[in-house]
């Protein structure tokens, strides 16, 4: 078995621009590889190609140079079935924007991945990951009777419930109080200590130096790899005041 989940080669993302003017390059020849059980955080200044990053490594977008091989698979040779399969049955997402289905409960949110895998959603599991994300007491209500947090919550609830093997989450504290966004990345730091691996997109340095791993991204390229770093060294790598100091 592949002990990396995701291996990255040369992958470079360029944006249409107006009429007559080059393609703006978003991303520039990023290679990595995550290994099974690993979390690895992603951080850098507004514009810097985080989420670009982590929707072609998804597979949401494609890249436009580059491979991606997800769970040994190279995207580029799947159709949109295979991919849209690829990723029902193996990758768990948490978005900003929670992408919950404003008819269901909170529950059945949870239940929604499983069923349209054709799987059966076991209430037990639906609700030790909803108690997981201290939600037990809302399993019944719609998301909009719900806080944003709470939302967030349920988001991430529907993830643990499938067990991904690999889980993308964007953000997934923005929304979160600061108790709220412990437990959180406690829940994300202890889903990556299993078989399971997570590739966060964040703005809390904090957050990210839970992580094994911290990329630094700087105009769409890796500034610096971080191992297990302090909050302090995730801080002067995203503002480059280490180099300035020296």
């Amino acid at each position: 078995m592949n002990k990396h989940l995701l291996e990255i080669c040369n992958l470079s993302k360029a944006m249409p621009a107006a009429t007559n003017q080059a393609p703006v390059p978003v991303l520039r020849g990023i290679s990595l590889d995550v290994a099974r059980g690993e979390f690895v955080a992603i951080v850098g200044p507004s514009g810097s190609g985080k989420s670009t990053l982590l929707y072609c490594m998804s597979g949401l977008e494609p890249p436009t140079e580059g491979t991606v091989r997800l769970l040994g698979n190279d995207l580029d040779a799947l159709d949109r079935k295979a991919q849209a399969r690829l990723r029902r049955d193996h990758v768990g997402f948490i978005f900003q924007s929670y992408n919950l289905i404003p008819s269901l409960t909170a529950s059945e949110n949870v239940a929604l991945p499983a069923r349209l895998a054709r799987r059966k959603a076991g209430r037990e599991r639906v609700d030790a990951a909803l108690a997981a994300v201290g939600l037990s007491g809302q399993a019944e209500q719609k998301p909009g009777t719900l806080s944003g947090g709470q939302q967030q919550r349920v988001a991430i609830a529907r993830v643990l419930a499938m067990s991904p093997d690999i889980v993308f989450a964007d953000e997934p504290t923005g929304a979160l109080d600061t108790e709220a966004g412990t437990q959180v990345l406690a829940l994300l730091r202890n889903t990556a200590a299993q078989d399971c691996s997570v590739v966060m997109v964040t703005h809390d340095l904090q957050a990210a130096a839970r992580a094994d791993r911290v990329l630094v991204l700087r105009d769409g390229a890796v500034h610096r790899e971080l191992l297990r770093p302090s909050a302090e060294e995730v801080f002067d790598a995203v503002t480059d005041r280490g180099s300035q100091v020296a």
